[in-house]
């Protein structure tokens, strides 16, 4: 039954769910890579749409911006349409000289200052963790595309501009062992973990903190062509 944010019927959404964050990049990904997609959801223009990829069916829905709202969203995908895997597909800013504009992370954690598991169910954990079935799926099927995937543990922020001059992110990274930051995936996580569902981070580096490389809107959208395939692929191997 359709959600206060979520108007598709009972069944629309495939037991995997791709979830970029812009809604705009949800319609590229599902038309580019499904076929036959259909729009099932646009409540707030969060579009979600669902199709089908190697034969298998296959989902793609926004998340909006921040923890909050992907909170809400894979809460509501998770409890009412029976989705079993949700798979974010993000950009991150890097903390290590190590990782590049374009490159490809997984989340092997995320550590966060966030309230949102605490204020939700009274988790006061600060790093939280990824399906750990579902991340070999994605590193597996990287292995097979031949694209390189980068295992880490990630920042997942509630704040997008940064205080004390900017200069926290330094802290983090060598506190915390932290190499990129997101604002998503430690809420994604945690509902995952108390539902007993599954759940993943892919990210693509768009800018660094460290070197101020940076990627345009337009490249942002072609860069990210490597981590949608992956994402897509692996979408289609899982049962």
């Amino acid at each position: 039954m359709p959600t206060p944010h979520i108007n598709a019927p009972e069944g629309a959404f495939a037991k995997t769910v791709l979830m970029p964050g812009d809604p705009l990049r949800a319609h590229f990904m599902a038309t580019k890579f499904l076929d036959d997609p259909k729009l099932v959801t646009d409540v707030r223009n969060v579009f979600g749409y669902t199709g089908q990829y190697a034969g298998r069916p296959v989902s793609i829905m926004a998340s909006g911006m921040g923890m909050p709202s992907i909170g809400i969203y894979s809460y509501e995908l998770y409890t009412w349409y029976g989705v079993e895997n949700i798979i974010r597909i993000g950009s991150a800013g890097s903390y290590s000289p190590d990782l590049h504009v374009r490159d490809v992370v997984l989340a092997e954690a995320a550590y966060s200052e966030s309230s949102y598991a605490r204020v939700r169910d009274g988790i006061t954990d600060t790093t939280l963790y990824p399906s750990l079935s579902l991340n070999q799926s994605i590193i597996t099927t990287a292995q097979r595309l031949g694209i390189d995937c980068r295992l880490t543990k990630i920042h997942s922020s509630d704040v997008f501009y940064g205080g004390a001059g900017g200069t926290q992110w330094k802290t983090l990274a060598q506190n915390e062992g932290v190499t990129c930051v997101e604002m998503e995936s430690f809420a994604l996580f945690h509902n995952a973990n108390m539902l007993g569902k599954n759940a993943a981070c892919l990210l693509t580096i768009s800018d660094s903190l460290v070197s101020h490389e940076e990627l345009s809107a337009e490249d942002r959208q072609n860069s990210f062509l490597s981590m949608m395939k992956l994402a897509v692929e692996t979408a289609a191997t899982i049962d």
